[in-house]
């Protein structure tokens, strides 16, 4: 019975990875490789999407659902779009000093709506790009083109010039008002764009850029101990798609005898205990019914069962246990923390589909519900589109944890190596040796740079 109930649940987790995956093939242009924001007609690319599905192929050709060479078509395709798009501060304009804007039409791939030049977006996309050159590593022509264009896009990037006040990277640029006034400090999703803009061959930043960055961090205590914290749940995971941050340590985590992987047990612990203690009373939470993270929402004019006043937030980066939070959950939470606790994923991943059997779309989750909203459905208000990078992020930790597929690619990227060792990581694999043709390669892409 044991085994049996195992199966179930590979079975169940199979199902929902491939999935996530079909929205690569439904939402992406194959005549450029720029791929939907959501599912919504008319939706616009998001460049992060694109670094999500060029992450996701690899995927896609070990479990059999594309073979290697329509995988490699797709990716160099992509690829061949960003290389050739014009970089300018024009309005038909992709992107500039070697990042791109947030959001672009997927027709032409000029910037969409008044988007900025996003430096996050940039570094996610980035990561996608270095995936794929990790993994189709052929003699083909066309592999090579991948890795050669992959490279000197990430080479491009001018992250120096992307500095803010202060030594920390600013998230955004536009070309009528210069610089956002953020940058990214604190404990956030920006991990994987700091090692990116260590490693640069080109324009790189110094450590004193990740040592400014990390000194905002805010620790909180939990239970018998304490952790980094972030409310939404999603900075707990993104920089996790692609590195393995098991057993190596910065200096903040160090000082605090932690790593990332455990920190993020830890950020899902909070959430399940956040949700079963559910202090605002809202319909649904339960310990193994939770995830509060950034989504749509419903708008503020929804009302609520009960006879509570409706305070609903739209759009908005929701977080445990400090908020804000309106009753608003990520459907896709659970399974997409498979890698780091396999029994709260999979016992809440069983109990969401049970108490809300109509919440998939094609068998994806949408980007948020809130059972809370009156409706004629148990679910309440549910998000009308399912997003890209939910998606994605659902066919990598899935992945991750059951072949560590992403995440040994990735150990074995120079990039990656060179920017963790930059910002302060040691221990762990980072301590192993690199593989030779890895060095050869990575000599070879600084010259193409």
């Amino acid at each position: 019975m044991l085994q049996r109930n195992e199966d179930d649940d590979q079975a169940l987790v199979d199902r929902m990875q491939r999935a996530a995956f079909q929205y690569f093939l439904n939402f992406t242009n194959p005549d450029n490789g720029l791929v939907a924001d959501t599912s919504i007609k008319g939706s616009h690319c998001s460049i992060a999407a694109v670094g999500f599905a060029l992450s996701s192929y690899p995927v896609a050709v070990e479990r059999g659902w594309m073979d290697r060479t329509a995988a490699a078509d797709r990716v160099v395709t992509a690829l061949r779009f960003f290389a050739d798009s014009h970089q300018g501060r024009e309005r038909h304009a992709s992107g500039y000093r070697g990042f791109y804007y947030h959001f672009l039409h997927m027709d032409t791939g000029h910037r969409a709506w008044n988007s900025e030049l996003s430096t996050i977006d940039s570094a996610l996309l980035f990561a996608g790009m270095l995936t794929a050159a990790a993994y189709f590593d052929g003699a083909e022509e066309t592999e090579q083109e991948i890795r050669t264009l992959a490279y000197m896009l990430y080479g491009r990037a001018d992250w120096h010039w992307a500095l803010h006040e202060g030594g920390t990277i600013s998230m955004g640029w536009k070309p009528g008002s210069g610089f956002l006034r953020w940058s990214w400090q604190g404990y956030d999703e920006a991990i994987i764009l700091y090692v990116l803009a260590l490693a640069s061959p080109t324009h790189p930043v110094t450590e004193a850029s990740y040592a400014a960055f990390a000194s905002t961090y805010s620790w909180m205590p939990f239970q018998d101990g304490h952790y980094l914290y972030a409310g939404p749940l999603f900075i707990h995971l993104f920089s996790h798609a692609w590195i393995d941050f098991r057993e190596i340590r910065d200096r903040a985590m160090a000082e605090n005898d932690s790593d990332y992987f455990r920190n993020t047990q830890r950020a899902i612990a909070v959430q399940r205990d956040y949700a079963e203690r559910n202090p605002g009373n809202f319909l649904g939470y339960s310990r193994d019914i939770w995830g509060l993270s950034a989504s749509d929402g419903p708008p503020p004019v929804r009302r609520m069962r009960g006879s509570r006043q409706a305070n609903f937030l739209g759009y908005a980066a929701r977080g445990a246990p400090l908020g804000p939070d309106d009753g608003t959950l990520a459907p896709w939470a659970a399974l997409a923390c498979l890698p780091f606790d396999r029994e709260a994923s999979l016992s809440g991943l069983k109990a969401l589909l049970s108490a809300y059997p109509d919440l998939l779309y094609d068998g994806r989750f949408p980007g948020g519900f809130n059972p809370t909203v009156k409706s004629a459905r148990v679910e309440g208000w549910v998000d009308d589109r399912c997003v890209a990078i939910d998606q994605g992020l659902l066919v990598m930790m899935v992945e991750n944890e059951r072949s560590d597929l992403i995440w040994s690619l990735m150990r074995q990227s120079p990039v990656i190596r060179l920017g963790l060792e930059r910002a302060g990581f040691t221990g762990g694999w980072l301590a192993e040796p690199l593989a030779i043709e890895n060095e050869e390669t990575a000599a070879q892409a600084s010259r193409s740079s």
